[in-house]
């Protein structure tokens, strides 16, 4: 099978644009060919093992499994980042929260070595791609990251040693927290968060190939308490955030003005929402 083969046999199933863009990837990420390549036909030169290798990877994606599954990997922020089942795959609009923050806060940037040593703490973390990329853009910081799922964090552990930068990792449920972690007093600079944010009433409307294989612990929330895990980390955030410190989410667009209004009703002021590149308003912030 070649590259032609390959996403014409994807477009029974993807639209065409998206089948030879996935049909690139694979053929970039796992045989290490370029479209120069592919033009001058390389495709054509793969060895039977690779042709095995292609023909079960086109039927993993022929069952609409994401790509970044099949494939190992995601790009995030210009980094390559290890996923699979137990960890969301990092969507563009992760990568604006964590612009909004380095547009926001300007750690590197900032004049003394003492206020670049911020203290910054993701929750959720997932692969890890938010307090990676953050600890990469701020060597300086001390960078911290939470996740119930032991699964997760041993995929975040791996991204972080791939992308050469020191977080310190930690299985937390922010839901309960233990004793010694939820009185810390006045820890953090920033603490972000992409939590679980979908209402289950959304699941009609999502891609399969989300709801099929993507890990429902960091998608859903229940539908009459939609702002849970932004309640119990804005809490948390009220004794852990040093005074005049910043709390960045990102959100579900239906309910963005109710979490405003949260925010508010908790003292933190300041609070700004966000739209993403397509308009929703994806993010917000607030300061302690």
């Amino acid at each position: 099978m070649n590259y032609n083969e390959m996403w014409h046999r994807l477009a029974q199933k993807y639209e065409e644009g998206e089948a030879k863009a996935i049909s690139r990837m694979v053929y970039e990420v796992r045989f290490g060919l370029t479209l120069s390549d592919i033009c001058i036909g390389k495709d054509t030169q793969l060895s039977a093992n690779d042709q095995i290798e292609l023909a079960e990877i086109a039927q993993r994606l022929e069952r609409h499994e994401p790509v970044q599954y099949v494939l190992g990997q995601a790009e995030f922020c210009g980094r390559t980042f290890l996923v699979n089942e137990h960890v969301l795959i990092p969507r563009p609009e992760t990568e604006e929260l964590v612009q909004l923050i380095a547009n926001s806060q300007k750690l590197s940037q900032r004049h003394t070595l003492e206020e670049r040593k911020a203290n910054i703490l993701d929750i959720g973390t997932g692969s890890g791609c938010i307090a990676i990329t953050l600890a990469a853009m701020n060597p300086e910081a001390e960078v911290t990251a939470w996740d119930i799922s032991a699964e997760a964090l041993k995929v975040a552990r791996e991204n972080a040693l791939l992308n050469h930068v020191e977080v310190a990792f930690q299985q937390v449920d922010v839901l309960n927290l233990p004793s010694n972690i939820g009185h810390q007093p006045s820890v953090f600079d920033i603490i972000v968060s992409n939590p679980p944010y979908i209402i289950n009433k959304e699941r009609e409307k999502m891609e399969a190939n989300v709801l099929d294989y993507e890990p429902h612990l960091a998608l859903f929330v229940p539908d009459d308490d939609p702002l849970l895990f932004y309640r119990a980390i804005a809490k948390y955030g009220l004794t852990a955030l040093k005074p005049s410190a910043w709390l960045y989410f990102e959100i579900n667009p239906l309910f963005a003005n109710d979490l405003r209004q949260m925010l508010a009703s908790m003292s933190y002021h300041d609070i700004a929402i966000k739209e993403d590149a397509f308009g929703k308003q994806r993010m917000i912030r607030a300061q302690r």
